[in-house]
Formats: structure tokens, sequence, C-alpha cells
């Protein structure tokens, strides 16, 4: 494991260890953030903890021209049952998917600091939000960090608070990116709610040379 210094720097991602952490320490700085996703690695560690760093292999990605969905989902999409935005309000978006319980999990890895950090790169216009909204209240969404030049998104963290709500936000997401020409939203570990919406692993090496 390695461990990081005020350089602005990362070990390349094939050092990572078998469960895909790479480094310890360092700073949430938009520098070094950038340089992570750029170069393969993400941020992921409990409130209390020094950074962790990590890079895992394989790595879950999905193409967004092959999001699946469903005939279910296709009713509730003609319905207009929802509302998709993108970046009307980033901050409750990232708030809603730090409080969100989730199984298995008693704490949360988004900390007061990756909010802050993640606010900041918004502001920068690095980081986007997808807000899902129904009759005005805000129901699901997702956030992530959006590598343009390179044709990759990054997403990091969504929310529902009505069944369907983050879907249909990921499905609305992946039809624009695959507008845009994107190559890959990056999904980072395997789940099986992203398996069922078509994403799938691919080894580290192959998800790096899309960053080249």
């Amino acid at each position: 494991m390695h461990i990081l210094t005020e350089d602005i720097t990362f070990p390349h991602p094939s050092q990572a260890e078998e469960d895909g952490l790479l480094a310890v320490g360092g700073d949430l700085s938009p520098e070094r953030l950038l340089l992570a996703y750029h170069s393969g690695i993400f941020p992921w560690f409990n409130e209390g903890q020094m950074a962790l760093w990590w890079s895992p292999d394989p790595r879950m990605v999905l193409k967004p021209e092959d999001i699946y969905v469903s005939k279910s989902m296709y009713k509730i999409l003609n319905q207009n049952l929802f509302k998709v935005t993108y970046n009307q309000n980033f901050l409750d978006v990232i708030l809603a998917c730090k409080r969100i319980k989730r199984e298995g999990q008693n704490d949360t890895w988004i900390t007061n600091a990756m909010v802050e950090a993640y606010l900041t790169l918004h502001d920068m216009g690095h980081c986007t939000s997808v807000e899902v909204w129904q009759e005005d209240q805000l129901v699901g969404g997702l956030y992530g960090i959006d590598l343009k030049e390179k044709g990759i998104f990054c997403g990091e963290s969504m929310f529902t608070h009505v069944s369907n709500a983050s879907k249909v936000g990921l499905i609305m997401l992946s039809q624009k990116l695959h507008q845009q020409q994107y190559h890959l939203i990056d999904c980072q570990v395997y789940t099986n709610h992203l398996a069922s919406l078509g994403a799938y692993e691919i080894p580290r090496e192959e998800f790096l040379k899309y960053l080249e």
C-alpha cells in the first residue's frame, strides 16, 4: 500500500492490492481528485478514516447505448411520471445520497469533507448532478465526475425515495450521454442492481485504455 504525500501524484493502478486498494492519505483537493479520476482511481472511505484510494480489477462499466430498459420501465417513462433535470440542485442530491440508508451499511462513505470537495468540483464544472422530480419533489437522483474530454462519466452515488426514480435518472442520463457520444459510464464495482441495468465488468487494463 502506498502512502501519499503532499505531492499530487498517484502510483500506477496496476500496483493496487488484490481488493483494489491503491493508496492511503493525501487530501481531497480538486487537483488531486481530478488526477485520480483521470487515472482510473477514486476515493472511498468512512468518516474519521484517512483517505483511501481505489482502482479495482475488474472494473464495472456501462456503455450508455447498452442501458437496459424493461417493458415496465418503458411504460413508466411514457407516462411522464417523473421530470429529470441536470445540475439544478446538486447539494440536495449529494446530501440525499449521503443520508440514504443502504442495506448492509451502518455508515456512509460520503463524508462531510467529500461533500465539500465535490461541491467545489461542481462549481468548477467537473461534477454533474441528475435530479428526478415528482410533483416538484426531489424523489431521486445521482451525481458523478464528468470527464468530458475522455467521453467518460464516473458515477459516484445515487438515491431514490420513490420506486424507480433513480432508475429513471440513470436511463435518461445514459440516453443523453449516448447522444453526446460518450464511451462509458464508470460504475466502479459490481452490484446486482447495476448488472440488471446492463452494466458489466471489464479488466482494469481495458478500462485504463479508455482514459489514455
